[in-house]
């Protein structure tokens, strides 16, 4: 068979290795910390619009 009938695979065969690195994978553990920080920042924003509006 020619190549071209395979472009996938001659693609791979040719190529560099694909990363498998998962940009999601990598922000998972900081979720625990992040998300506390933000929270509180959001009820504080809030908080202070509510009093700024009254």
């Amino acid at each position: 068979m020619s190549a071209s009938q395979h472009p996938v695979q001659n693609a791979l065969e040719n190529d560099a290795p694909i990363d498998p690195h998962d940009p999601v994978e990598a922000v998972i553990p900081a979720i625990p910390i992040v998300l506390p920080i933000v929270g509180a920042a959001l009820m504080f924003l809030l908080a202070f619009i509510a009093i700024y509006m009254a």
